[in-house]
């Protein structure tokens, strides 16, 4: 197949692209390319730099499918610039939409977000859920993925709802919680809990990636799909990172107070199955910042970043 996969140039995009190339698919990756490319040179890849706002510049001549993963990462950098979070996230994959409809593509694969539950005293959040968005980042995945159901009647259209993210990616991000908290704890011996009480999902990057292909090669699993297989508390998150690296945890109060419990059985029923954990993702970590082939850097800092 051919693919196009938006955002390929990122955390995840990273660790997808090569993924699909060894499985011998076609791949353009579409990115800005604000954190840099990290993607290597292969003669089934083309690697394009663009805006996705400007729609007409997405090439689409021949293209199978679309993984969409742009967008403006996390919660504190859609603050930044809320129109600017809007006309990528939301306003764009609309655009997209269209465009591959009118196209003749019929397969789209959206990257939307388990924080669209927001806060939940549920035990657990499942797809028919109510949605509580609570930032610019978790409303405009909400309202893009209407958008996209609009387009349900006329292709195959598959919503992936993740839990946070954590592990290894050439593109690496240390502004999430696992990653940030393990990169404290093995650079200063000590971590930095807020408040800790709240309780976050989370899937590693492995599976995440994995999933995307899963649902690139069954068009028949439609709609709306959470992802997310650990549910833990802050707190507990850095007490595993602990028992592996002996590091001090110091809790902080905190001014966020997301919390939900993701439900994934309707992804599990599928047959898709995860193949690593947080565990996992703590002590791959932990291997790469000993042997200094992952160092701290403003660049795997999204805000850090987009602020300079």
């Amino acid at each position: 197949m051919k693919i196009l996969v938006t955002g390929a140039c990122g955390y995840k995009g990273s660790v997808l692209v090569p993924k699909l190339l060894e499985l011998g698919h076609e791949v353009i990756a579409f990115d800005i390319m604000w954190f840099g490319n990290h993607l290597a040179i292969h003669p089934k890849l083309a690697i394009i730099e663009g805006d996705v706002r400007r729609v007409a510049d997405i090439p689409l001549d021949g293209v199978d499918a679309v993984i969409h993963l742009s967008s403006v990462a996390n919660d504190p950098c859609s603050d930044l610039d809320p129109k600017l979070t809007w006309e990528i996230s939301c306003l764009a994959t609309m655009q997209l939409a269209d465009m591959c409809f009118k196209a003749g593509i019929n397969r789209f694969i959206f990257a939307s977000s388990g924080s669209v539950y927001g806060v939940s005293n549920e035990p657990e959040v499942f797809e028919e859920s109510n949605l509580a968005p609570l930032s610019e980042y978790n409303k405009t995945k909400m309202v893009a993925e209407r958008v996209l159901l609009s387009y349900a009647d006329r292709m195959c259209v598959q919503i992936v709802r993740p839990a946070t993210v954590c592990g290894l990616s050439p593109r690496m991000r240390l502004d999430v919680a696992v990653n940030l908290l393990t990169m404290q704890a093995q650079k200063n011996g000590v971590m930095t809990v807020l408040g800790g009480e709240q309780t976050r999902p989370n899937i590693h990057i492995d599976d995440i990636t994995d999933l995307y292909i899963f649902l690139l090669e069954n068009p028949h699993f439609v709609g709306i799909y959470n992802a997310g297989f650990e549910n833990i508390s802050i707190l507990d998150m850095a007490k595993m990172i602990q028992e592996i690296t002996k590091a001090e945890i110091v809790v902080m109060p905190s001014s966020d107070p997301r919390s939900y419990r993701l439900n994934s059985s309707k992804l599990l029923n599928t047959g898709f199955r995860p193949k690593k954990n947080v565990r996992i993702a703590i002590e791959e970590m932990t291997a790469a910042i000993k042997e200094g082939v992952l160092i701290e850097k403003d660049q795997w800092h999204n805000l850090r970043w987009m602020q300079r």
